[in-house]
């Protein structure tokens, strides 16, 4: 019986140990080689979060990007992979942050991340910048608008201070500001729009819903009237 015990006891906690995250293998494959460039390395405001991001190039020029946070010896990787190299912001208190990723020509999607159990982690189910196009689109002054090309969300500086810059006195920690943009390759000809021009909106991380401050409202009705000149 002491015998089987201790075999047991000893499966038990192979298992155990084999099953344990925090034990658990992390980091990018092998092929992926750490990027050198000092532009894409971020840290938190904290210095608890390092922001590493690894490059693969395969055949036919086709590059992979993995993102990975690391914090002491743990490392989580932000997914998606992507095929380019991205711009990060934190909030000032370290807990939420913001990814900045250029997806083609003129184009940028934003994701969103989360602190949960000391690992950042995908905050919503989608990205940020979908739900953003979901508003505008939602929307009675812009749910016309059909965009083409060079679609575009970009996070707005001052995440890190609340945007103090703009004169607002918003909660620290609260607030994202988006800029959205794109061009109309189709459009109709009694129609001036030929595309969108930094139209803002601000999204709520609290409640993990947008508005339009009011401060914003004619420049975004500008916005609405941009017109390409070719």
């Amino acid at each position: 019986m002491t015998a089987l015990f201790r075999t047991a006891s000893w499966l038990a906690l192979a298992f155990t140990l084999a099953a344990s995250p925090a034990l658990a293998a992390s980091g990018p494959p092998p092929d992926y080689v750490l990027t050198d460039n000092a532009d894409l390395a971020f840290t938190s405001p904290d210095g608890a979060t390092r922001i590493e991001q690894y490059m693969r190039e395969g055949k036919d020029f086709d590059i992979k990007w993995q993102v990975w946070a690391r914090r002491g010896e743990q490392m989580t990787e932000l997914k998606p992979e992507q095929g380019y190299g991205a711009g990060f912001r934190f909030t000032a208190d370290s807990q939420w942050l913001v990814r900045m990723q250029k997806t083609g020509s003129g184009a940028q999607d934003l994701f969103l991340y989360h602190v949960e159990n000391g690992a950042f982690v995908n905050a919503i189910k989608t990205s940020l910048s979908d739900l953003a196009w979901a508003y505008f689109h939602s929307r009675p002054d812009t749910k016309k608008m059909k965009l083409d090309y060079h679609i575009s969300a970009n996070l707005m500086k001052g995440t890190e201070e609340a945007y103090r810059w703009l004169g607002v006195d918003w909660p620290n920690n609260r607030y994202l500001l988006i800029s959205l943009s794109g061009e109309m390759d189709k459009h109709p000809k009694n129609v001036a729009v030929k595309g969108l021009a930094d139209w803002k909106c601000r999204y709520d991380l609290k409640t993990g819903k947008f508005d339009v401050p009011e401060m914003f409202t004619k420049g975004n009705a500008e916005a609405l009237k941009w017109e390409i000149k070719r």
